[in-house]
């Protein structure tokens, strides 16, 4: 009997040692998305509605993405980028992520545009351990590595935008009266509230502001700030609305200052639908430089940019400042990606976005890098001024940094 026992164990050990050694090894790095050969990357943008203006950020990735994948990869995987239309809709942004995640299994989200769809999404892709990095938007929410240690933002915020064009208000207009014409969601209540903060005491200079809609016309509201008697003008809403406001505001005759928020400051979207004539003498931020900058025309990246344009994204607009966002904000990623090495488990790809020190975008401006940490995920806290001159963005005065610094009551 015993020997029988014994004997009956003895095959059951052995069964056991057969079916380990024929069973899969389980690696950290090969969740649902990656192979031996590709990682699946998601994003969500707005390639048709009253934003879609900004589609050219997913498409410019979509293209850096094929030049990635043509030179062989990111250490020997190809990245597959599925990006779904989601319309500014967050209804839709939360129903193309589930799908992205539960039937295309990415195995992590980039670059996803608009604040509010982010928000919509945000929840869900923490509690499925989901990297939602480099968010396409410049709200505060994106930097809570506590409460969403999953979610990390890229471009500067929107609030610390408002306060540069607040100091330059007071440094080169102090005494003029100030209208502003503002996005009625909330990336135009972040800017404006930085806008005020800027000012402080002098806020009271703001002597007409209008809230406006993304789709509306807005004749009569440039009208109204016109007959504010403000000399500066303020414009925080989209592309589309921006040039209309600009042309508007050459038609009634009125020539104000006129600051122009980042997020509008495309040559393609904005100045040249409202008339380059009318657009001269536009002050805005950025981070990025201008492929028509005469500055940059033998600088070694622009050229890149340039050849990158004509083979990979042949039908896109050198001049439009979202297609070079998108570029940027794919080779940070593919920084990330490369950094992780082998190790692509999404706990150290989120390791590896926030320890990025010094990282020079050679598309930034000099100066300006990237540079997070376990607490830091605001990636880019630098700017500088720009002004139109009728042909490209001219860059004036220095780096600015001041602006970033936290405020009491931050969160």
């Amino acid at each position: 009997m015993l020997m029988q026992i014994i004997t009956k164990a003895a095959t059951a050990l052995c069964l056991v040692v057969a079916m380990l050694a024929v069973a899969p090894t389980v690696q950290p790095a090969r969740a649902a998305g990656v192979t031996d050969t590709e990682i699946r990357v998601g994003n969500i943008m707005p390639y048709t509605g009253p934003l879609a203006a900004f589609a050219s950020i997913g498409r410019a990735e979509a293209a850096y993405f094929d030049m990635i994948n043509e030179r062989g990869g990111i250490n020997g995987r190809k990245v597959k980028f599925i990006s779904r239309d989601d319309s500014s809709n967050p209804r839709t942004a939360v129903e193309q992520t589930h799908e992205l995640v539960e039937q295309e299994r990415v195995h992590l989200m980039f670059g996803s545009f608009g604040t509010p769809s982010n928000l919509a999404t945000r929840t869900y892709l923490n509690e499925q351990n989901i990297p939602q990095l480099f968010v396409a938007s410049g709200d505060e929410e994106w930097a809570h590595p506590k409460r969403f240690p999953w979610t990390m933002g890229w471009q500067p915020t929107f609030r610390a935008e408002g306060r540069i064009y607040a100091n330059y208000i007071q440094a080169a207009y102090p005494s003029s009266k100030i209208a502003v014409l503002w996005q009625n969601d909330q990336f135009g209540r972040d800017l404006f509230r930085g806008l005020q903060e800027g000012l402080g005491f002098t806020a009271n200079m703001i002597v007409a502001d209008i809230a406006i809609d993304a789709d509306m016309s807005i004749d009569t509201q440039v009208e109204i700030l016109k007959n504010s008697g403000a000399e500066v003008l303020v414009l925080n809403c989209a592309p589309p609305i921006s040039a209309r406001a600009i042309r508007r505001a050459a038609e009634l005759g009125w020539h104000p200052v006129l600051l122009l928020v980042n997020a509008a400051a495309s040559i393609a979207n904005a100045l040249r639908p409202a008339g380059l004539q009318n657009s001269v003498g536009v002050i805005s931020t950025s981070f990025l430089k201008d492929a028509g900058d005469a500055t940059w025309k033998e600088d070694s990246a622009i050229r890149e940019w340039l050849t990158f344009m004509d083979k990979y994204y042949p039908d896109g607009d050198k001049e439009d400042g979202n297609a070079i966002f998108g570029y940027a904000a794919a080779a940070t990623l593919a920084q990330v990606l490369t950094q992780c090495g082998d190790d692509l488990s999404r706990e150290n790809i989120m390791r590896q976005a926030a320890s990025l020190k010094g990282y020079q975008s050679p598309i930034a401006f000099p100066g300006i890098a990237i540079n997070t940490g376990p607490t830091d995920f605001q990636p880019i806290k630098q700017m500088r001024l720009v002004q139109f001159d009728g042909n490209a963005w001219q860059p004036i005065g220095d780096v600015i940094e001041s602006a970033f610094a936290a405020r009491p009551g931050d969160k």
